[in-house]
């Protein structure tokens, strides 16, 4: 019998082009809950003490923040993003 450990987006997550394809696939997707556990596997890959100074937030902040179900705050969000060396940008629904 074979064993094997859990998948854990996180672990794939070390390349700047691979962490941006994963968020974008995540904004994709309706339920705003994939999103913020995308910016959590990001984040987790990263280093959440790292990025708890590089906000200013505490870690525990941002374990909540990143819940699924939380509601955070947009300057929240855009402060998380820019720590994590990414940004959101807005292209037209249907390019022509």
């Amino acid at each position: 019998m074979s064993e094997f450990s859990p998948f854990d987006a996180a672990d794939y997550l070390d390349e700047e082009e691979t962490i941006a394809e994963y968020l974008t696939a995540a904004l994709e997707d309706p339920n705003p809950d994939v999103f913020l556990v995308a910016v959590r596997d990001v984040a987790r890959a990263r280093g959440m003490t790292q990025l708890a100074r590089d906000t200013g937030l505490g870690r525990e902040s941002l374990y909540k923040a990143l819940t699924p179900g939380a509601k955070p705050r947009y300057d929240t969000v855009l402060k998380l993003l820019h720590a994590l060396g990414v940004k959101l940008s807005a292209t037209p629904l249907h390019e022509t």
